[in-house]
């Protein structure tokens, strides 16, 4: 089984999309976080489910979709996935920092 790495750029993430939900809704809020993390969790049997993409000069990256919401990630051995960020798919992805 692989284990999941969320880093803190996701971490970070979540929090941000919670605060914003949570303005109009904290009840949604939560939900919507409890979807997001739910949905990453195929990943610990099948590492490669997300589309690849090749965004960012890397040629590892998958996407996962979760409502509106993309959830980049990479695979990190094989034993290992790491969450770059969660980001909501209105917004221009390439003008995205990744810290990785």
């Amino acid at each position: 089984m692989v284990r999941v790495n969320w880093t803190d750029q996701a971490v970070n993430d979540l929090k941000e999309i919670a605060e914003y939900i949570s303005k109009d809704s904290k009840r949604y809020a939560k939900i919507q976080i409890q979807r997001i993390r739910q949905r990453t969790h195929i990943l610990k049997q099948y590492q490669l489910a997300g589309q690849k993409l090749e965004i960012f000069g890397e040629l590892n990256i998958r996407q996962l979709v979760e409502g509106s919401y993309i959830i980049l990630y990479r695979t990190k051995e094989d034993t290992q996935v790491d969450i770059l960020t969660v980001h909501h798919s209105a917004r221009d992805l390439n003008r995205r920092t990744l810290l990785f």
